[in-house]
Parts: C-alpha cells; structure tokens; sequence
C-alpha cells in the first residue's frame, strides 16, 4: 500500500466516522478519565489523533507512524489548528523501532495492528511503552461496512457480499506478505493477555449514516469504490467489474455520485486492556 498517497481518504474517512470516534473516547474515559499522555499507534496522518485531542483537552497527543510524508502532514495540521504545544510526532514501527514512543496513559491502535507481521510481538513491545494503570485500546474487527441496497437496479443482486469475500482473499494475502508474518488466532483478548496485560472490557460502535449523505461521506464511498475497484479487478467476475464500472462513471444516472439511497453502515468494535500498577 502507498500509505503516503492515501493520507487525504484517510483524514475524510475521520471527519466522516467523527461521532463514532467521540463515543468511543467517552467510553474510553471509564479506565483514562484524564490521561497524561495519549498516543495514537499507526496514526496515519493523525486523523483520528485530533479527535483524541478534542475528547482529552487536557493530554499529551503523539502521533506515531512509520511514513514520515503523513506525519508532515499531521503537523501541518496542528500548526494550522494551534494545537502545537500539545501535539507531537514521532517516526515509529511496530514491533522493533519504537524506541522513541513515549510511556503513554492511553495507546490507541485503530486497524494498525494487522498491517503488522508478528501481532503478538507488536502487543508485547507497546506494553512496555504503557504506563502502570494506563490502558490499550485496541480497534479491530467488527461488520464489514455496507453502501448500497443488496439489489441495486442492476447488476446481480447481492455485489456487496462477493466483495466481502474477496476482501478476505485479499487480506489473507496482504497478511502473508508482510515481514515476519506470523499466524495467530484473532482472540483479541487473548493476545492482549499474552502480552501481560488484563483485558477489562469489549464493546462495538455503530456508525450509521443513512441517506442522503453528506458530500464528504459520499466522497468517502465514492474513493473507497474506486480503491477496492482497483484492488479486487482480478478476484471479480466480469460481469461484477461491469457494475463497480457503472457505479464508477459520473455520468451515470446511478452511480455513487448521484444515487439517493447511498448510505453507511458499519460496526467497528473495540478492545480495552489495562497494565496492572
């Protein structure tokens, strides 16, 4: 993936999942009702970063990331919201190189974690960054978001599903691609028990936005078509190519860009896990 490249679709999924984000860090607050130091692991260009630092007015915020281009950018943007005496980047990847991450009340992992090869290392090496007492939130799983009714007018109903299943076939090769990639069964819980940490709670969040959607959130689906377009052509039928086309093309009267019954709809659940003091 060119990380450094989808720094904008990143920062608009943000703005667009915002009231999601402020749930969770309200509920959040049950184990760090005000911590010291929050830091956002995999930060990207610190999207979510600066909802963390509207729902923690009084923390420390560390944007950590290995792509340096979407850290420029997550400065950029604290300079431009006068955010800069309480926000911070550093160049850090898991598991090995991060070193420079400081000890931190609250870390917060959204859909990082599995860019990872070795999970399990990666858990082990971010709880000896975690402060006694202070909590890992980890954001993974959930539903697979949905877009569009299961028969949209044309096309075979039903596009969405092929499409999870070849979303699996997809992320089952990125995971086997990646360095040191290891294995490992997905019971949150108990990788995060494994790394010496004591799992408190598990809780999904719902983000539904139903029609008709704002323009930024259409932009958001219409860029993730286009994205999973590109990434699934080959793991397609043609004749589900020949819809994600039509759903592609401006100038047609159903497409993304005009239909009025777009929506989204996803779940994202989330896993809290605390370092004893």
């Amino acid at each position: 993936m060119d990380w450094a490249a989808m720094g904008a679709m990143l920062e608009r999924y943000a703005r667009v999942a915002a009231p999601m984000y402020r749930e969770v860090a309200e509920w959040l607050g049950r184990w760090v009702p005000e911590p010291g130091v929050v830091v956002d692991v995999g930060s990207g260009p610190g999207a979510v970063s600066f909802s963390l630092a509207e729902s923690f007015p009084k923390a420390r915020i560390v944007a950590a990331d290995p792509e340096q281009a979407l850290l420029e950018r997550a400065r950029d943007r604290a300079a431009a919201e006068g955010l800069t005496d309480r926000f911070d980047t550093v160049r850090a990847a898991l598991p090995d190189d991060i070193d420079d991450v400081p000890e931190a009340d609250l870390l917060w992992l959204c859909k990082s974690l599995h860019h990872v090869g070795d999970q399990g290392a990666a858990l082990s090496a971010l709880a000896g960054r975690l402060a006694p007492g202070g909590a890992i939130a980890l954001l993974e799983g959930g539903l697979s978001a949905r877009y569009l009714p299961r028969d949209i007018g044309f096309g075979r109903p039903g596009l969405l599903s092929r499409l999870e299943a070849a979303d699996e076939e997809w992320f089952a090769g990125m995971r086997d691609g990646l360095d040191g990639s290891r294995s490992a069964t997905e019971d949150w819980p108990a990788l995060l028990a494994a790394a010496g940490l004591r799992h408190v709670a598990t809780r999904s969040f719902l983000l539904d936005l139903p029609a008709p959607l704002s323009e930024d959130a259409r932009a958001h689906v219409v860029t993730e078509f286009t994205r999973r377009r590109e990434m699934q052509a080959e793991c397609l039928a043609p004749d589900d190519v020949a819809t994600f086309d039509r759903l592609l093309d401006p100038d047609d009267p159903q497409s993304l860009y005009r239909r009025p019954d777009l929506f989204v709809l996803t779940a994202q659940t989330v896993y809290v896990a605390v370092k004893d003091a």
